[in-house]
């Protein structure tokens, strides 16, 4: 594949990635400059392995993640898109929430990443390469994320609490987006 069709397909599926750091950036308080490199590497890095997984696994494991990887998908998002909407309903008075976990960037970068899974079994049914096309999906998505975060960062004082709502609904959106587009097909 040329550059540039791997530029669109890192920018394509960095997208849902630059969302969530977007909404997460917006409530993290204090929001610090290491929450926005953790979301950049957990996302690169998620976005770049899964096409690995998916390259390896091949036809293998094409046929159980076909069948279930949106549902997954959905309920991860739907789940911490929920949860971020019960904490700004909810939550502290003052609207703080402590810096991002580990758990919760693992679960959000999988959520995010399972398309990826996805390009990296079409990659092996065509026979790809896939070392060049991992690379500037990871650092695409790196760099998006880390900008997410701080464009969300920049901005979320301005709207408090309903830029945590929104960035949940965002999330469930996401959510629900990829399981409309599962049901389409079949």
């Amino acid at each position: 594949m040329p550059f540039f069709a791997n530029f669109l397909l890192a920018l394509g599926l960095a997208m849902d990635a630059f969302a969530v750091s977007i909404s997460s950036g917006s409530t993290v308080r204090p929001f610090r400059l290491n929450d926005a490199l953790k979301m950049g590497v957990f996302f690169g890095g998620f976005q770049a392995f899964m096409p690995v997984l998916g390259w390896l696994g091949g036809s293998t494991v094409s046929g159980f993640f076909s069948d279930y990887a949106p549902w997954i998908a959905f309920g991860l998002l739907a789940f911490i898109g929920g949860k971020m909407i019960y904490e700004a309903l909810y939550g502290s008075p003052d609207g703080r929430v402590s810096s991002l976990n580990y758990s919760v960037l693992f679960l959000l970068a999988v959520a995010t990443s399972i398309d990826a899974l996805a390009v990296g079994i079409s990659f092996a049914f065509l026979n790809t390469p896939i070392l060049e096309p991992v690379l500037i999906i990871g650092c695409v998505t790196f760099f998006m994320s880390f900008c997410g975060a701080i464009l969300g960062y920049r901005i979320g004082h301005f709207f408090e609490s309903e830029v945590e709502i929104l960035g949940g609904l965002i999330l469930i959106g996401l959510g629900v987006k990829i399981l409309a587009e599962h049901l389409l097909w079949i």
